[in-house]
C-alpha cells in the first residue's frame, strides 16, 4: 500500500459498542473511511463519511446483526479521491466486494417499513383513503421501530436513538 493508503489488515479492530453500550465518540465529527465486521471478523461493508460516528450509528440501526467491530482511518482534509482510493484498495485487499457493498441500500438508505407489511396490513392499507394511509404507515413504522430498538437493546445498546418523525408517515425510518 502507498503511504496515503493504509492496509486494512494493519488497522486495529474497534468494538462497535463500548462497555457502556455506546458507539465510541472519538470518531464524532471526523471525516474517514471504515470497514465494518461481523462477529467472526468478516468484512461486511466499506464506507466513508463526513461524520463517521453518525454513519456508524445509522449502520448499527439498519444492520444490527453484523455490526460487531470496525476499522477506521480518519483524514484531516476531505478528499473524495483519497477516500475512493482507500475504499478500492480495501475491497481489493478483501479479495472482492463485501456482501454489504453488493446491496448498499440496505446499509445506507432509510428503512422502508412498508416492506414489512403483512398481506393483511397491505389489504387494510390499500382500502384506506389517501389521507388515512399516512397514519397507517406511521403505525407500521412505529412497529418496525420497536422491533429494531428491541434487537438493539438485546445487543446491549444503551445510547438514545431517535428516528425522524416526519419520515414515519411515508413508512420510512431514519435516525434524526
Amino acid at each position: 500500500m502507498t503511504a496515503d493508503i493504509p492496509a486494512l489488515s494493519t488497522l486495529p479492530f474497534i468494538p462497535y459498542l463500548d462497555a457502556t453500550g455506546q458507539i465510541p465518540t472519538d470518531c464524532q465529527g471526523k471525516v474517514g473511511i471504515y470497514g465494518i465486521f461481523d462477529a467472526e471478523q468478516t468484512l461486511q461493508f466499506v464506507g466513508y463519511s463526513r461524520d463517521v460516528y453518525v454513519s456508524l450509528k445509522q449502520h448499527l440501526v439498519r444492520q444490527p446483526g453484523v455490526c460487531h467491530s470496525y476499522k477506521l482511518e480518519t483524514i484531516d482534509r476531505p478528499s473524495r479521491t483519497l477516500l475512493e482510493g482507500i475504499r478500492t484498495a480495501w475491497i481489493d485487499e478483501n479479495g472482492g466486494l463485501p456482501s454489504g457493498n453488493e446491496n448498499e441500500a440496505a446499509w445506507t438508505a432509510a428503512i422502508d417499513a412498508k416492506a414489512t407489511m403483512t398481506p393483511e396490513e397491505q389489504s387494510e392499507y390499500e382500502a384506506l383513503e389517501e389521507a388515512a394511509q399516512g397514519k397507517y404507515l406511521k403505525k407500521i413504522a412505529r412497529r418496525v421501530e420497536a422491533e429494531i430498538l428491541d434487537t438493539l437493546k438485546a445487543r446491549g445498546v444503551q445510547m438514545e436513538l431517535r428516528f425522524n418523525p416526519k419520515l414515519k408517515e411515508s413508512g420510512l425510518l431514519n435516525l434524526k
